[in-house]
């Protein structure tokens, strides 16, 4: 009891130092270890003090800071100091009271007073509030505060804003309390949703939210009870985003799109000796129906005698991108007779032509005969090392203007060759190009290092048996057997694209039928006009004196080891490249592909990487330029437009 009499006296000492009708005084019932759960303290007219306490065990701790004594603040001052305090709690604890952000600092401020009844003095760290229908006075006591159970976990907040300087604090009046926000529920479906045809799983790259953006464990440790002072803006909006399961598991679980890999698997894959159905196996099965689902391959062939011309169409769009072609194609083979003297040039064009999507794999020359490989540099990293080969048809080897040149790879489990020749020229010699084929297909050294996919099925003397899909393309040089008037007039005399008429007098489908040439090899029909020989710049056929006899001398022909492994898309010439007197030809085809061993040995995603950038820089120059042109055009004065 003599405790209960000091403290007593403790606080009738203090309540005397400031007189007031209607002053409180709050004792923080947490720091006693005498729980103080109740004290009423209240002036009657004839100042005479009446104390009604409820006490249990213990003392009180001599760490408890106690509220200095202030004077009586009159009612307008108070008034300052509660929008002060109130504005104070707004704009430290603002994000801190509602983790959604949904509600203003007053509510959690609300759901305090609402537990207090009129009339009565609840001891409190913060402030002691006066529940009073006409009466509510507020002093803000910092020295409390800190113990404060409202702001138990917003101390910290509030006192870093107290040390600002007054002119970055904000101004109690000029800023009204701001209300509550008013949060809307998600709209629900009404009805069933319909069902999707595809499958999400291509789609985990699609959704993937950068990895830096953390809101997504915030949640997570929310969910356990965990609060983080951290602005979930972002995140509510994502609460109510449907998305499937294995973008989810890609935004959450995964560092990239790749598919984990196990230690144990790490540990005992070996990519030396793959197998063709193994998961692990690079160019296996899965790999394949990953990239290549319906396992078809896109490969655009073109072959153009240049007649060796220095200077290069301008724009080389119609040759390689046609705009009558929907999609572009995974490989571009290109085959060149009499190339331009300025080989680099010409690739150089090439890339530029195709642009940042495609690397050149290869590029190989036979003199004047050009064959350069573009692929999709996705793909890059299926293909194995390329081997290339030449063959010279003249009697003098050092004159390289006829003969072939060719090159092998590996894709997936697929072998391909591609061949460019050039024949000998004449009209009547026929049995000199014969020669030329008989020679290129037994002394075309491929593959070399390669390995043969199916070995049982191929033969030494023809290197086209070697390989799953062979393309053999170039200026053959066989001609038309007619007369120039007559074959004119065969040609005036078609109907739309039947060239049935005119190809009956071809040498080379016919030497083809009798088997003495290309054998094993098929050709698309041919709907379009003969490609040799043109005036240079026009689409009128030879004027000089040697008047000689329009002919197909330009094609491109096929073979496969399995039937139908090999699909035209399109057999057609190019008619807007007119600086030769050769019209380049073009063919589209779909090869179907198979699963590969890892013991093919792969060109380690090798590619002419000078040659790439300065395509490129090309590229950017040529927009830079139709840009500037276009501007001054715009801007002239001599003609323009209202």
């Amino acid at each position: 009891m003599a405790g209960h009499e000091r403290m007593g006296d403790s606080l009738l000492r203090q309540h005397a130092e400031a007189p007031g009708q209607g002053d409180s005084v709050v004792v923080d019932s947490r720091a006693l270890k005498t729980p103080l759960v109740t004290a009423k303290f209240s002036r009657e007219p004839k100042d005479t003090l009446k104390l009604n306490a409820t006490c249990a065990e213990g003392a009180v701790s001599p760490y408890q800071p106690r509220p200095p004594s202030q004077p009586r603040l009159s009612s307008k001052s108070c008034s300052v100091e509660e929008n002060l305090m109130t504005r104070r709690l707004k704009n430290s604890q603002e994000s801190l009271s509602d983790p959604t952000e949904t509600g203003s600092s007053t509510d959690s401020l609300k759901e305090d007073q609402a537990a207090l009844v009129p009339g009565t003095l609840v001891l409190r760290g913060a402030a002691t509030i006066r529940n009073n229908n006409k009466d509510s006075d507020v002093r803000p006591v910092s020295a409390v505060t800190r113990g404060s159970p409202v702001f138990r976990d917003r101390g910290r907040s509030l006192s870093e804003y107290e040390r600002r300087p007054t002119s970055q604090q904000s101004d109690p009046v000029d800023h009204p309390v701001r209300p509550a926000k008013v949060r809307l529920t998600p709209v629900q479906p009404t009805g069933t949703l319909p069902a999707l045809e595809k499958s999400f799983a291509t789609l985990r790259a699609a959704n993937r939210i950068d990895r830096d953006c953390l809101d997504y464990a915030v949640l997570a440790r929310e969910k356990h009870g965990e609060r983080l002072h951290r602005n979930l803006s972002d995140s509510r909006l994502l609460e109510n985003m449907g998305s499937d399961s294995a973008s989810v598991n890609s935004m959450r679980s995964n560092y990239s799109v790749l598919s984990p890999i196990r230690p144990q698997d790490v540990r005992n894959r070996s990519f030396l000796e793959g197998s063709v159905l193994g998961s692990g196996a690079l160019l296996g099965a899965e790999e394949l129906d990953r990239y290549f689902p319906d396992r078809r391959l896109g490969i655009y062939v073109a072959t153009w005698n240049m007649q060796g011309e220095k200077g290069l169409p301008s724009n080389l769009d119609d040759l390689l991108l046609p705009t009558d072609s929907e999609f572009a194609q995974d490989f571009y083979i290109i085959g060149v007779q009499e190339g331009c003297p300025d080989r680099r040039e010409w690739e150089t064009r090439l890339q530029e032509t195709l642009g940042p999507y495609y690397v050149m794999l290869y590029a190989a020359s036979h003199g004047v005969l050009y064959l350069s490989v573009f692929v999709r540099r996705d793909l890059i990293w299926f293909c194995s090392e390329v081997e290339h080969a030449t063959v010279t048809t003249r009697i003098i080897s050092q004159i390289k203007t006829k003969g072939a040149v060719g090159l092998a790879f590996t894709f997936f489990g697929t072998s391909f060759l591609f061949i460019t020749s050039h024949f000998t020229s004449g009209d009547s010699k026929v049995y000199e190009r014969i020669l030329d084929y008989n020679k290129i297909v037994e002394a075309l050294a491929l593959p070399k290092g390669l390995p043969d996919t199916n070995p049982y099925r191929s033969t030494p003397s023809d290197v086209t048996t070697r390989f799953d899909q062979v393309f053999w393309f170039g200026d053959f040089n066989f001609r038309i057997s007619k007369d120039r008037v007559d074959v004119e007039s065969i040609i005036n005399r078609t109907v739309g694209e039947n060239m049935g008429p005119l190809l009956e007098h071809d040498q080379l489908s016919k030497e083809i039928k009798e088997g003495s040439i290309f054998k094993g090899f098929q050709e698309a029909p041919i709907h379009f006009r003969p490609t040799y020989k043109f005036d240079v710049g026009c689409d009128i056929y030879d004027t000089t004196s040697k008047q000689r006899t329009p002919s197909y001398t330009d094609r491109i022909l096929f073979r496969n080891r399995q039937a139908d492994d090999i699909k035209v898309v399109k057999y057609t010439s190019c008619c807007g490249i007119k600086t030769s007197d050769h019209r380049p030809v073009i063919g589209v085809f779909q090869v179907k592909l198979r699963p590969g061993r890892d013991n093919i040995p792969l060109g380690a995603g090798q590619f002419d990487r000078g040659l790439y950038l300065e395509g490129i820089r090309r590229r950017i120059t040529r927009e830079l330029k139709r840009r500037e042109a276009m501007k001054n055009q715009g801007s002239s004065t001599i003609c323009t437009i209202s």
